[in-house]
């Protein structure tokens, strides 16, 4: 852990005083030094996160797909989805447009004596090694992100933001991204409190997420790929994932403010096992959304979209009841 975080720290530096700070005092920002170093931290696990997907996670979706390639525009506005949130852009806009208000709200809760649990600490001498805090974080934010993902399913409202992820029929490794931007907004203040409040370390709160979103990426690849009877129950493999993706099994709405489906976890299937929404099935079906492909009482088919900004605009009318 030490040597990974040393190596880490040096390329962050490096990334820094070559690219970074020269820009940041070129634009006139030259008092926001400290918060553009922590930028290049995320900057550098995008970058190293792009390389994964383009030299090993790419070549295996060639090797092994799930399904044909037929709607590479489709793609295209994925890869763009992966850029803004892998290279920083959204997070850079969360911080100028959010941050007085996360430190409003954390100040809010600790001046109520709500302090940091440090679950590091909870054993001394144990919880406290890194990789055990590690494994612990991890498996606690993941139950959390488990949470999350069945109330952006089980609430009408949140759904109509969500659709937008579950609306893309031709998954590939770069689908992981593609969410209404107010919907990664409420997911990532949620995680971002969590993580405060249970005192994650900030180099440790990015090897989280790190690995998080490169298992989630995939997850979501155009992959045929299993990970055996006893890997299943340890990892989500793009299989498990693809199930939740899948028309008339992964989503089924069951009325106005519930909506089914299977298979929420993000990395571990345990909490899917415990909550019995697990779906084990070893099969690869088509994915996206009922409404897209079967009309309703009108004969209406509904549209999710195409380009970037199209797809924003009319999860905003969903929220609104208009589309």
């Amino acid at each position: 852990m030490d040597w990974l975080a040393d190596g880490f720290a040096t390329l962050q530096q490096a990334l820094f005083e070559a690219v970074v700070q020269p820009l940041v005092y070129a634009v006139g920002l030259g008092g926001r030094v400290e918060e553009a170093f922590d930028a290049t931290g995320w900057l550098l696990v995008g970058l190293m996160q792009i390389a994964v997907l383009l030299l090993v996670i790419g070549p295996l979706q060639r090797l092994r797909p799930a399904e044909p390639v037929i709607d590479r525009p489709a793609i295209r506005t994925d890869i763009l989805y992966t850029l803004i949130h892998r290279l920083g852009l959204f997070r850079l806009a969360m911080f100028f447009a959010l941050d007085p208000l996360f430190d409003a709200a954390l100040g809010a809760v600790r001046a109520a004596g709500w302090g940091s649990l440090h679950l590091d600490g909870l054993w001394p001498g144990v919880t406290d090694v890194p990789w055990v805090a590690f494994v612990i974080y991890l498996v606690v934010l993941d139950a959390v992100e488990y949470a999350i993902h069945r109330g952006q399913h089980g609430f009408d409202w949140w759904w109509r933001l969500h659709a937008l992820h579950h609306s893309q029929r031709q998954m590939t490794m770069w689908s992981d991204n593609r969410n209404h931007l107010l919907d990664d907004v409420l997911h990532d203040m949620i995680i971002v409190i969590v993580a405060q409040l249970i005192g994650v370390a900030p180099g440790q709160f990015i090897a989280v997420v790190a690995l998080t979103q490169l298992s989630e990426s995939l997850q979501h690849a155009n992959l045929r790929l299993s990970f055996g009877v006893l890997g299943e129950r340890l990892w989500i493999s793009p299989r498990f994932h693809r199930l939740h993706h899948s028309i008339g099994i992964g989503h089924e709405s069951r009325g106005a403010r519930t909506l089914g489906g299977h298979n929420f976890g993000v990395l571990l299937p345990w909490w899917d096992m415990l909550f019995r929404t697990v779906n084990f099935d070893d099969r690869y079906d088509p994915t996206g959304i009922r409404d897209q492909v079967e009309p309703d009482a009108t004969g209406r088919v509904r549209d999710y979209g195409r380009g970037f900004w199209r797809q924003q605009w009319l999860g905003l009318r969903r929220l609104a009841g208009r589309a």
